[in-house]
């Protein structure tokens, strides 16, 4: 059923990232890397992987003439190999039980919508050949396509908690994109990103919400129940709460949003009831580089 359910959401994540162009994960003074990467650009430049011969043409240096090639051909040939580029991109869904909240306003949860949405982008980065990872996974670095089949084996199979990323040191070069609801106390979330961006590393931060939970769309006399926790609250007349509710989520929404531009990251809202194919456009723009992180922390 777990490798069904993986299939499933990768051929959604397939379908969806169809739409765009293949994602080269921008980094941020990546011609000054020293430590060559394990994977290819597609074109040719420094790294150890062969990529084509060429002929000999003006310029070149007998250092570059490959002579074993040359032999069995009256021609002198030049040996090129990949450009190499060490990149990743490293990805994080929140495993809150509050992301499996669906209304009746929405046709997915905020988990599943999460989980598509993680799928489509490492999709587009392993087309682009850039690795890939779930962070905290302990999973390699992959730039396969049977990596994203163990991506969206250990989506489906992500145990629900409330635990937000631990502090965890990354390799320069690295590109960060969350998933999540971000209902967490504003200074859990705000030890948690900015021990991840403490060394440099690029990121993003997406809130994904159902409507109701923006709108609180009921009236009259409903019972609420904390999915968390035992908590629970009747309220009498429900509309009559709406507006403080509202703008209590929009202050909580407005903390997370302050501290992904003080860590100089982006910040996203995606709602459950909207097209993923909107946010993924987004994404694809500021991971891939169309907007420069040089003008800091975007909202959008």
């Amino acid at each position: 059923m777990l490798d069904r359910a993986a299939l499933a959401l990768n051929d959604r994540a397939e379908t969806l990232s169809g739409a765009l162009p293949a994602l080269l994960v921008e980094a941020q003074r990546i011609a000054a890397t020293v430590i060559i990467g394990v994977h290819g650009r597609k074109r040719a430049g420094p790294g150890e992987t062969f990529w084509q011969y060429r002929p000999y043409s003006f310029g070149d240096t007998a250092q570059q003439i490959d002579w074993h090639r040359s032999a069995r051909s009256d021609r002198v040939f030049i040996r090129e190999n990949e450009w190499e580029a060490a990149n990743t991109l490293w990805l994080w869904v929140s495993p809150s039980v509050t992301m499996g909240f669906q209304s009746h306003l929405a046709s997915v949860t905020k988990s599943d919508r999460a989980k598509l949405l993680a799928l489509a982008i490492a999709s587009l980065a392993v087309r682009a050949n850039e690795r890939v990872s779930l962070l905290g996974t302990g999973m390699l670095p992959a730039h396969s396509r049977p990596a994203l089949m163990r991506l969206a084996q250990m989506l489906i199979a992500q145990p629900s908690t409330q635990a937000l990323p631990h502090v965890i040191r990354l390799p320069k070069f690295s590109t960060v994109l969350m998933f999540g609801d971000f209902l967490e106390p504003p200074q859990d979330i705000a030890r948690s990103l900015s021990s991840i961006a403490a060394h440099g590393v690029a990121g993003h931060v997406v809130q994904v919400s159902d409507p109701a939970e923006e709108t609180l769309p009921y009236s009259g006399r409903v019972q609420f129940e904390e999915m968390a926790g035992p908590l629970r609250y009747v309220a009498g007349k429900t509309e009559a709460l709406r507006e403080a509710y509202q703008e209590k989520f929009q202050a909580q929404r407005a903390q997370v949003r302050d501290i992904a531009r003080r860590i100089g990251w982006s910040f996203a809202v995606h709602r459950t009831d909207e097209p993923p194919l909107r946010i993924l456009h987004a994404l694809h723009g500021l991971i891939g580089g169309e907007k420069s992180r040089a003008r800091g922390a975007r909202t959008f």
